[in-house]
């Protein structure tokens, strides 16, 4: 008598995990690469081999030790993409202070929530980005700043706080310049570094993230150097990186998709980092893809779309593009397709996981079937299990079922930095991290997101998973961007809209237009009752959609709060 299998997996890996530091792993790589490019920044005009690279990684930890930064403590960076963020990671891992990482969006108040909770004593920041003026912010948030000596505050609001490092040239009161701050490095030997350096362990914490807090305050994933040396370098050996690759990471680097899989996927394998601009925009993306001959190309979404969207786009030569990593939401099979194509990305792959799992639990492969690679989010990482449990019960499902997927191995966080109330509904006993995320198994292991738990829509008591609707509405010809999400209804508890966004050019088409559509090819109780055209989509500063924030205007506009 056969039997449904259960939905569990383990990622089965004929190499073995790294057991090192990320400092000693970097050292490693620069012996064995000394002239390949470890780092350009198109920028800010930087291009570094890693014999050059690593020579400033080490100058910034000896620095970093010479204004007192001890092993165990917290070294905030709080800037866009620049090489001053890569030096700052790499530096304080070699000595074995905790880099927290703060959202380049994050205002005054959110500032003060996350270092307050991290006990950040050393910031490293940026001037401005964009609308936000950073060192105004940190004035506002430590008055105190402007009348003291640069490492000597003593702020009422940030009390752990002692030293600003501002990454710009100009002088500001009460901060140190980044090349003030390198200068003393001569205070600290080369020896010194070495013996701190080779005093840390790799499970030791060395990264605090936090999580995007759609609900709530934001919580500080807290990471080590096993948990995210190894999902590094497990992400690029799957897309076959070597000393020849060259990466576009115009992603943001205080998310993991940047430091992790960008930075680390790269120093684990000799490969080179390109930083195109200081935040994402699509032309500078294609250009440095253009000059620099990339391989490889990272992005969400919402990213690939903008840079196929571009005017130019046919005047740059992506030829050399083979593969990358498309993450961070998921990802329509319409612009999978183009990517493939339009892109050259062959070899494109779609990764899945989340800030508390280092980040990559699962990845699809350049050998999978095209119909794996477009439906689904592959099937384990090396060295990591998976399974999918009924939400209440905590029971593994049979393969095919939905159910809340868990992950557990060496990429689940130590814990959420002091909060053992949520790292406990987090992580349960058994090691397991719980994702909140809805998925199915199939009988090959491969599997598919079918939406948030808390994005899931009961109409009338039938369970509907946004996404399939999503899937269906993107083969329409003059859709460039739909998103799902429920709404209050009296009738049925719950109804449908779909926010869309329509390709440049291509034909009007109204909410009648799209139901005709759906008619027949969808069940009925699934075809959206209501529809919104947008320019644009409420989101996150790394790209993700925000579906809360889309009901919560939808449930305004339409007159929906009783």
């Amino acid at each position: 008598m056969s039997k449904t299998l259960p939905s569990y997996t383990s990622g089965t890996a004929d190499v073995p995990l790294l057991g090192m530091t990320i400092g000693d792993m970097l050292d490693r790589t620069a012996e064995k690469y000394p002239d390949t490019e470890a780092l350009v920044c198109l920028h800010q005009d930087i291009r570094w081999t890693y014999r050059e690279f690593v020579d400033k990684v080490n100058e910034a930890a000896r620095a970093f030790m010479a204004i007192g930064v001890k092993r165990g403590d917290r070294v905030g960076i709080w800037a866009p993409n620049r090489y001053e963020w890569t030096v700052t990671q790499f530096a304080t891992a070699k000595v074995g202070a905790i880099l927290v990482n703060i959202n380049p969006a994050y205002g005054v108040h959110e500032l003060k929530y996350a270092m307050n909770l991290a006990g950040i004593s050393v910031l490293v920041t940026a001037d401005s980005f964009k609308a936000s003026n950073y060192r105004e912010m940190l004035y506002e948030l430590a008055p105190e700043l402007k009348r003291s000596a640069p490492g000597k505050l003593k702020a009422e609001n940030v009390a752990d706080l002692r030293a600003v490092i501002n990454v710009h040239d100009d002088n500001h009161d009460g901060m140190w310049t980044w090349k003030e701050f390198v200068d003393f490095a001569k205070e600290v030997s080369a020896d010194e570094l070495t013996r701190r350096q080779g005093s840390l362990q790799f499970d030791d914490p060395i990264n605090i993230q936090f999580t995007s807090g759609t609900t709530g305050n934001p919580k500080g994933a807290t990471l080590t150097h096993h948990n995210i040396l190894n999902n590094g370098y497990f992400v690029a050996e799957s897309q076959r990186y070597t000393e020849k690759d060259r990466l576009v990471i115009p992603v943001p680097l205080y998310h993991c998709f940047g430091m992790v899989m960008g930075n680390l996927g790269c120093i684990t394998h000799g490969s080179t980092m390109i930083y195109a601009d200081e935040g994402f925009e699509p032309k500078s993306v294609l250009r440095a893809v253009h000059k620099e001959k990339a391989t490889a190309l990272y992005g969400v979404p919402t990213m690939f779309i903008a840079e196929l969207a571009d005017p130019e786009f046919d005047s740059y030569d992506l030829s050399s593009l083979r593969t990358g990593v498309m993450a961070g939401s998921i990802c329509p099979a319409e612009v999978m397709k183009q990517v493939n194509g339009k892109m050259h990305m062959k070899e494109v792959q779609i990764a899945y996981g989340m800030t508390e799992t280092s980040p990559v639990s699962t990845q699809t492969s350049s050998l999978d079937p095209f119909e794996k690679q477009v439906t689904t989010v592959g099937r384990t990482q090396p060295h990591l299990e998976t399974k999918i449990v009924e939400p209440g019960t905590g029971n593994v499902v049979p393969r095919g079922e939905i159910g809340e997927l868990c992950t557990r191995g060496y990429s689940v966080m130590l814990k959420y930095w002091n909060n053992e109330e949520k790292t406990r509904e987090a992580i349960d006993d058994a090691g397991w991290m719980h994702t909140g995320d809805l998925a199915t198994m199939d009988d090959e292991g491969y599997i598919q997101i079918v939406g948030r738990i808390k994005d899931m829509v009961i109409r009338g008591g039938e369970n509907i998973y946004p996404k399939e609707i999503e899937e269906f509405l993107y083969t329409h010809p003059s859709i460039e961007e739909v998103q799902v999400t429920g709404i209050p209804d009296e009738k049925y508890g719950e109804e449908l809209i779909a926010w869309i966004k329509l390709r440049p050019g291509a034909e009007q088409v109204n909410s009648d237009d799209l139901q005709a559509f759906c008619k027949g090819k969808i069940a009925h109780f699934k075809i959206p009752r209501n529809y919104k055209f947008v320019d644009a989509f409420p989101m996150t500063v790394t790209g993700k959609i925000q579906k809360f924030k889309m009901r919560e205007i939808s449930i305004e506009e339409m007159g929906l709060k009783k």
